[in-house]
């Protein structure tokens, strides 16, 4: 199933307060980008971040889901009532989200 464009202007809403967030469409969902940096995505309505130390220590209750069969598994984000929340997480998660490819 992929994700609406309701689900992700939601989710875009709900990130306003981080600087730098982007999207990029790919095959019914959608790739979030933090300052260039790939943070996670949306897949099957589902926000999913990458699996970081960062994010794990504030979320240490979140499951880690695959996005699609096949891929590496992701952390979902349940906490999608707080923006200050969101901001804090991305923020974290930064420094350890590997460098855009060439």
């Amino acid at each position: 199933m992929a994700s609406t464009k309701d689900y992700l202007d939601f989710i875009l809403e709900q990130l306003s307060e981080a600087d730098g967030i982007t999207y990029r469409a790919m095959m019914g969902e959608y790739i979030i980008y933090y300052q260039g940096k790939i943070a996670g995505g949306i897949y099957d309505n589902r926000f999913l971040v990458k699996p970081t130390d960062s994010a794990r220590k504030l979320m240490p209750d979140a499951p880690l889901e695959l996005p699609y069969e096949g891929a590496k598994e992701m952390l979902l984000v349940e906490n999608m009532d707080s923006k200050e929340f969101l901001a804090k997480l991305l923020d974290a998660m930064y420094s350890e989200l590997p460098a855009p490819k060439k």
